[in-house]
């Protein structure tokens, strides 16, 4: 069921709290998210304290009022607070807003946390908006510096032989479109006297400077970082949205009281966010809903408040892990209704059983590849097929003891009287050994024509038989008609006739284990074919994924090429080989 239309946050509330040094999740908005089935589009923005970053997202948020402004220069908001709205273009996805608290505030004087603060921010957006005062000089870049320390705080492989060679491509599969909004900009956007759009003014602030010494390497660093993690760029301006008297009061300012230039550019940035937002996608194209994210949440800081790291890898794979294990669950539960529902017991033969149960397997299997993903080595998959099989023969144990339970019924019924009569002594008088036969086939006769009777009724049969072969041995022995010649032979033909049963019955037995044999085949032939079509689709999806990175690689790199950087040029080409090296598809190998 889509619940996001049920959301209903009239104002945002804290999502990670930032409490003297320690940051503590707020279970209430991981109970919101939870309820969020539809994808998210995920915005964060973070930027010095005091820097008019919430008055952006109220915006956003389509409201007046709603993340705390202040009208102090106290920073308000301790953390990262978070609002969920419906998406107000895209119909079907949810708007989640984060807004973090302001980045070196005097009054915290806790640096670690800003880092982290950041690092999540990163992390959880599928935009990333950067909000800083006045012009991209080397102040802002220098406020920049956390953007240089990402690759000390999130790690972006899980396994330790590859910790060390995290290069920008593993990154940039994680990480969001990077948005600069530069507020209160009083300057005509010119580059060497020529003038130039918002996003020229950024690419030329971030072009590089030559040279070996600390001062020109502190220069590039925010710089190269930038370029390599966030491709993916764009850049706002905003004038100053009113006089410096009434910016305490912005939020109950009407828009006619406001710069009309700055009406225009919120405008403008609020439609660039709400059309070209992508909704948050993890490596391998996995759409992030409210679940999931909130599962990000969990693990990010989870990991942070336990001392490590934040790994991108180890992220996805512990929402795998959560969510294999519920479509495993979903598959099982499929398969039982519909066994359920649709089987008859008890059946004539195994084989419309098993018949039966290929079917809905091969629904189970799809239930399950639909919902899960990076199912490393199959665990899942494999976990999955020992429950089908130990269901499966459940079901059988099941149709057995059905067709068991109403064949002894039926034998109770039939052979009833026939016992009667025994009791009487009917039969206790000469010929009456042959008689007691003849009305026996008869009843044998009655009791093969009943239908409904399942795969079990000859072997009921037989073991009633079995039980009787006292009765019948005392009626032959005792009856006097017959001469002791007649007595053997008689004896010899229910010997036979005994040894023939027992040879069907090791026929049967012979063509179920055949039977069950050619299932198990059909059953690992069937997860073979729907897993190796979902990798395929998987690589497909990889491979377009990477393709993207590798575009934007290029672009960049033949910028470091153009700006005369060739190192940087060089570094970014190994990259770009590597990953095209790494594109070569994976091997089947399951269960």
């Amino acid at each position: 069921m889509d619940m996001a239309s049920e959301i209903h946050m009239l104002q945002p509330m804290c999502l990670i709290e930032n409490t003297e040094a320690h940051l503590v999740i707020n279970q209430e908005a991981l109970r919101i998210l939870s309820a969020i089935n539809q994808p998210v589009v995920v915005v964060a923005i973070v930027g010095l304290y005091r820097t008019g970053k919430s008055y952006l997202m109220n915006k956003l948020a389509g409201k007046r009022t709603g993340f705390s402004l202040g009208s102090t220069v106290q920073s308000h908001t301790k953390g990262i607070w978070m609002w969920c709205v419906p998406h107000p273009k895209k119909a079907g996805q949810t708007l989640v807003l984060l807004d973090t608290e302001g980045l070196e505030d005097v009054e915290k004087g806790d640096n670690q946390n800003d880092c982290w603060i950041f690092a999540l921010a990163v992390l959880l957006s599928s935009t990333f908006v950067y909000n800083s005062m006045g012009t991209i000089n080397q102040q802002a870049m220098d406020q920049l510096h956390y953007v240089t320390e990402l690759t000390d705080l999130i790690k972006s492989k899980s396994s330790p032989d590859q910790s060390g060679i995290d290069d920008s491509a593993n990154f940039v599969g994680f990480f969001p479109t990077f948005v600069w909004a530069l507020r209160d900009f009083s300057l005509e956007l010119e580059v060497n006297g020529k003038l130039v759009t918002p996003d020229e003014y950024l690419e030329h602030s971030l072009t590089l400077k030559k040279g070996a010494d600390k001062k020109t390497k502190s220069f590039n660093e925010p710089r190269l970082c930038i370029r390599k993690f966030f491709p993916k760029r764009k850049c706002f301006i905003f004038d100053r949205p009113a006089l410096r008297k009434q910016l305490c009061k912005l939020e109950t300012l009407g828009e006619e009281e406001l710069c009309s230039e700055f009406v225009e550019q919120v405008a403008e940035f609020t439609s660039y966010i709400f059309s070209y937002s992508a909704v948050k996608t993890l490596s391998g194209g996995i759409i992030v809903n409210g679940p999931r994210l909130k599962s990000l949440v969990q693990t990010y800081v989870g990991a942070i408040s336990s001392g490590s790291l934040p790994c991108m890898e180890s992220a996805v794979l512990t929402l795998a892990q959560i969510e294999n294990s519920a479509a495993v669950q979903k598959a099982i539960t499929h398969y039982e209704e519909q066994m359920n529902q649709k089987i008859q017991m008890p059946t004539e033969t195994l084989q419309e059983l098993l018949d039966l149960h290929r079917l809905i397997e091969r629904e189970a299997i799809e239930i399950f590849l639909k919902n899960s993903f990076k199912d490393v080595d199959q665990k899942f998959q494999t976990e999955l097929g020992n429950l089908l099989i130990s269901k499966r023969d459940a079901f059988i144990k099941k149709n057995s003891d059905v067709s068991s339970a109403h064949c002894s019924d039926l034998i109770e019924d039939i052979f009833g009287p026939l016992e009667e009569e025994v009791k009487q002594g009917t039969f206790s008088k000469p010929g009456g050994y042959f008689l007691f036969l003849q009305m026996r086939q008869e009843l044998e006769k009655k009791y093969n024509q009943a239908p409904g009777k399942g795969l079990e009724a000859e072997a009921v049969l037989k073991k009633y038989f079995e039980s009787k072969e006292d009765i019948v041995e005392t009626l032959l022995k005792t009856d006097q008609s017959l001469t002791e010649a007649a007595k053997e032979i008689e004896v010899e033909r229910i010997k036979a006739e005994t040894a023939e049963a027992a040879n069907r019955e090791l026929a049967e037995k012979q063509e179920k284990f055949e039977l069950m044999m050619q299932q198990k085949e059909e059953s690992y032939q069937e997860h073979v074919r729907q897993l190796t079509e979902k990798m395929k689709e998987e690589q497909k999806k990889l491979i377009e994924e990477q393709d993207n990175i590798i575009a934007l690689k290029l672009r960049e790199q033949e910028k470091f090429l153009r700006e005369g950087y060739e190192n940087e040029s060089k570094k970014l080409l190994r990259e770009i080989e590597n990953m095209k090296r790494r594109q070569s598809p994976g091997k089947c190998t399951i269960l």
